[in-house]
């Protein structure tokens, strides 16, 4: 019997991790008991293994296994993979077995074409459905060049960039479906002009270089750092998640959204996200529109929230641990798309755990287990002096995305970042919004200040996830990157120039503010007590 490589959301459950990745495991979950997931199928961390060891390739028997389940998957949806009449379109999605936000690669709107776009629009005619092909259309192009070919998202940014200035509109959201169009045309063009060939019009060739990328993406430089933080294993590999397309960008009855059983910053039971009406999930995480709070999504789309509110419910008590949500919303109808215990800081860990205890969700044992002893040095980070705090005037206000007190001089690059640092001069790191690229310069900052993006962005996932000081989405920032300064309050701040950010209340402050010593709270004597109570190494000695 050969290996299996590719399994269905049906064949699966949450204890094949190591196997289906977590993603994979979690969305297998989720359809077993019951939750509304688009069905598709994952490919296995084996086949991630075996394409390194077959010289970066996807030998013949994965693939024909792959194009089995596509068909089987076409079956269930009813849809096939590039059809005229009924196109299938997917996503690609990474999915390792220890979760790594934003560290590894994405593809939507796989299956698109020329032909498949315009027999689209042919079979509906409504103007509002043409802007939406069209916009779906040029982000496959965009996303598939630049992580499945590596052109570089910069080519592509700059194009819109200049239509939005030709048409005189701030969001994407404002551009019709024939600048829509014409980008399409020029993203296409630029991808000529970079790789030498056409753009791939075959949905199989599309599919096979994109998961060929996903694999390769495993072994790529931010990868490789966020996984010696993070201690996780080289040979684990990632899976791959193929699954049917729920767009987001349909009309205004859609949208798309990251939430949070618990908050992450706090650990206060209360659900925490955020929301964006016609867009797909990237837009959220990318920060690149300011999202709106999860509440908000109740007035939009009534049902669906009703419904979203009982999955969380159910999640928590079936994980019975905080979970982070990405789910779309399509012409009035919820999906989920993935869920994963939440990342969150070293407070809201202490605090989740008791409360979780304290609901009898889990014994003590458990909750000592779920506390990352590297996460508790957070806790004892310096905060602000509360007097000279009192004392000092906030120049500007965004979100306060992950907990502490920072100040340093203001870098503008990651690249800048790092080289500051390795000086020994205190930083802060002052982005439009982060990227994946940026890690190494968040690492290296004291801390975050980005211009875009909510509490669910990247900026804001990973600075929880290191135990750094965040503020995000502070949109009264007139920012000027090229020649390293921006404006706020009336003021110009260059390169250098000392700024203080207070991560728990999103509250900006020129000049330094001193520090004082953190002090201990009461959760965290309770799981102590917890891990003295039940540890097993006695002390040693008299």
């Amino acid at each position: 019997m050969s290996k299996k490589y590719v399994y269905l959301f049906s064949e699966g459950n949450a204890s094949m991790r190591e196997l289906l990745g977590g993603k994979g495991a979690n969305l297998a979950e989720m359809s077993n008991i019951g939750l509304p997931v688009p069905q598709g199928f994952t490919i296995t961390t084996e086949a991630c293994t075996q394409y390194y060891e077959d010289g970066r390739r996807i030998n013949d028997e994965i693939m024909s296994e792959i194009m089995k389940n596509v068909e089987t998957m076409e079956q269930i949806n009813g849809k096939k993979f590039g059809d005229l009449a009924n196109p299938l379109l997917v996503s690609v999605r990474s999915g390792a077995r220890a979760s790594m936000p934003g560290m590894m690669d994405t593809i939507l709107n796989l299956g698109l074409n020329d032909d498949v776009v315009a027999a689209m629009i042919k079979g509906n005619p409504d103007p509002k459905f043409e802007r939406f092909v069209y916009d779906s259309y040029r982000r496959f192009i965009q996303m598939f060049s630049d992580v499945v070919m590596e052109v570089g998202k910069k080519y592509f940014e700059q194009l819109i960039d200049q239509m939005k200035e030709r048409k005189g509109v701030v969001y994407d959201v404002d551009l019709t479906a024939a600048d829509l169009k014409e980008l399409a045309e020029q993203f296409k063009a630029e991808y000529k002009k970079q790789i030498g060939e056409n753009f791939p019009s075959d949905p199989k060739v599309q599919l096979y270089e994109a998961i060929r990328a996903v694999f390769r993406s495993w072994d790529n430089p931010r990868a490789n750092v966020y996984r010696r933080d993070n201690d996780i294993p080289y040979s684990w590999g990632t899976a791959v998640n193929v699954m049917p397309m729920v767009f987001g960008n349909l009309n205004e009855n859609s949208g798309t959204g990251v939430a949070f059983t618990r908050d992450p910053a706090t650990g206060e039971k209360k659900l925490m996200g955020e929301f964006l009406t016609n867009a797909q999930g990237e837009d959220v995480v990318a920060g690149v529109r300011t999202p709106m709070p999860i509440s908000q999504m109740e007035e939009k789309f009534p049902e669906a929230y009703k419904q979203f509110v009982e999955v969380c419910g159910i999640l928590e008590n079936h994980y019975r641990d905080m979970q982070d949500m990405e789910f779309t919303v399509e012409n009035g109808k919820l999906y989920m798309l993935q869920c994963r215990s939440g990342k969150r800081t070293a407070q809201a860990a202490l605090k989740i755990a008791c409360d979780l205890v304290d609901e009898g969700m889990i014994d003590e044992k458990k909750a000592v287990l779920m506390i990352d002893p590297r996460n508790l040095d957070t806790l004892l980070h310096p905060q602000f002096d509360a007097k000279a705090l009192k004392a000092a005037t906030p120049i500007g206000k965004g979100l306060g995305a992950s907990p502490g007190a920072a100040c340093g001089k203001v870098v503008f690059s990651a690249e800048d970042a790092k080289a500051w640092a390795e000086r020994k001069e205190k930083v802060v790191l002052v982005r439009l919004e982060t990227s994946p690229e940026d890690i190494e310069g968040m690492k290296a900052a004291q801390g975050i200040l980005t211009v875009r993006g909510g509490m669910t962005s990247h900026a804001a996932v990973v600075a929880r996830g290191m135990g750094k000081c965040c503020v995000s989405g502070c949109g009264e920032i007139k920012m000027d990157e090229e020649n390293k300064k921006f404006e706020l309050a009336g003021k110009t701040y260059r390169e250098g120039d000392y700024i203080s950010i207070d991560g728990s209340t999103g509250k900006i402050y020129d000049g330094i503010i001193p520090t004082v010593d953190a002090t201990i709270a009461g959760e965290f004597g309770r799981i102590m007590g917890w891990a003295d109570k039940y540890r097993r190494l006695g002390r040693q000695g008299p």
